[in-house]
Formats: structure tokens, C-alpha cells, sequence
């Protein structure tokens, strides 16, 4: 018998980090302040990723980082970042 793959495909939002609101521990870029992969604005991140990859100023981000939910993701500490610094969140879907 043959081995089928799994499907695995990605979804990329980016936003900057003056789409973000809140401060110290509370700082977070809602999922509707993002942009998604057609340039349009995001309703929702992915229900239930395989696992996703964060971005800061192009740097991938270790996952001590970051926190994510569909509604948004928290950045602990991200308000002292300067606001023109780019965002990316990468999630890969199954």
C-alpha cells in the first residue's frame, strides 16, 4: 500500500507593530488588524494549525515568544517595539 501525505498548505498574515494594541504582557495584533496572502483584510487566524511561525522584522521568533488564539495574537512586551516594525505570523494548516 501506497503512503499518502498529509495535506499541509500555509495561511500568512502581516500587519506592523502599531496595529497592536495593549501594553507590556497585554500587548496583541488582532487577527482583523492583519492582512492575509490575497492583501485583504483577516476576519480570523486558523482554527487549528499544526503549528505556527512568528516573524518580527523578518527574524523568526522562538516559541517562547508568542501566544496565539483565532481572534489574536499576543506579543508579551511588543509595545516597546517600534510601531513601522513588520509583522509576520505564519500558520500551517492540515
Amino acid at each position: 500500500m501506497a503512503i499518502t501525505k498529509p495535506f499541509m498548505a500555509a495561511r500568512r498574515f502581516s500587519a506592523t507593530i502599531g496595529d497592536g494594541t495593549g501594553v507590556g504582557v497585554a500587548f496583541n495584533i488582532l487577527a482583523t488588524a492583519t492582512t492575509n496572502d490575497a492583501g485583504v483584510a483577516a476576519t480570523a487566524f486558523p482554527t487549528a494549525p499544526a503549528y505556527y511561525n512568528l516573524y518580527i522584522n523578518a527574524q523568526i521568533q522562538t516559541a517562547d515568544t508568542s501566544t496565539v488564539t483565532t481572534t489574536a495574537i499576543t506579543i508579551p512586551g511588543g509595545d516597546a517595539l517600534d510601531p513601522a516594525t513588520p509583522v509576520v505570523i505564519e500558520f500551517v494548516v492540515n
